[in-house]
């Protein structure tokens, strides 16, 4: 676990730490400054009695995590992001309506997207292009999203259902594409909880897709069913790429990998 970090919401701290690869906040901080209460773990306590699904599943809401205090490490009842959101729809303070706002706006852009798929894939363009991306990588990245998701879609339609078989299958093409697993390579660059892909350059990239693109036909002419075969093409697709790769940096002198984040300072 990492150490416990400050982040600032109206001039009040809101200590949050990293559990299972999310952010944890610490519930008191976020009660204490969307309300002002002088004492928040009452508040809390009043806040649960009034509604009475949120007590139900503040087992599974409230995390007890190691965090800094004054008196050294303490255990505190921390939430993830999502159940930050589900506690502050329980808050009738003024303070928390800025937010409902905004969870409201939130989901009622879902919907428009659930409805007019299209509507997602627009808004994902102009993310990365405020973030400061050009439109070029943007369309291979936008690319990229496409043949992940066919590869996913045919990992689950061929008898993969765990998490961890995906992270397995994933990190097998990484490997024979680029002689790195999906975490060494965040390492390499120096990411945390960043986004790999939105770190690679176009060559990173590309290579990317040809070995996810390639594992993914593989499958589909042989027919590949069971996690074994899955794996077996994945580092056959992944091979394919990495073959790719190597031939590119013998001729051009330099490596494909690199520890560079692509995305401009």
């Amino acid at each position: 676990m990492a150490d416990t970090q400050i982040a600032l919401f109206r001039n009040k701290g809101i200590r949050k730490t990293t559990y299972k690869g999310e952010w944890y906040f610490v519930i008191i901080d976020i009660i204490s400054a969307l309300t002002d209460s002088v004492q928040p773990s009452g508040y809390i306590k009043d806040m649960r009695r009034r509604d009475p699904e949120l007590s139900k599943g503040w087992g599974q809401i409230a995390t007890p995590l190691l965090i800094n205090t004054t008196g050294g490490k303490q255990k505190m009842n921390c939430a993830s992001t999502e159940s930050i959101l589900r506690i502050i729809q329980s808050v009738p303070s003024q303070k928390a309506e800025p937010m409902k706002r905004w969870l409201a706006k939130v989901g009622f852009e879902r919907i428009q997207e659930i409805e007019d798929p299209e509507l997602a894939t627009k808004r994902t363009r102009y993310l990365y292009k405020a973030k400061g991306y050009p439109d070029s990588w943007i369309e291979k990245r936008m690319r990229g999203i496409i043949i992940r998701e066919e590869l996913t879609n045919e990992w689950k339609s061929r008898g993969i259902e765990k998490d961890l078989d995906y992270k397995i299958l994933t990190s097998e093409i990484s490997k024979a594409t680029f002689g790195v697993t999906p975490s060494q390579y965040k390492k390499l660059k120096g990411l945390k909880r960043q986004n790999l892909r939105d770190h690679m350059d176009d060559f990173e990239l590309i290579f990317t897709m040809l070995g996810e693109r390639s594992t993914t036909e593989i499958h589909k002419v042989e027919d590949s069913k069971g996690f074994t075969k899955l794996k077996k093409d994945a580092e056959e697709g992944g091979e394919i790429a990495g073959v790719a790769r190597r031939k590119l940096e013998k001729r051009i002198k330099r490596s494909i990998v690199t520890k560079q984040n692509f995305l401009p300072k």
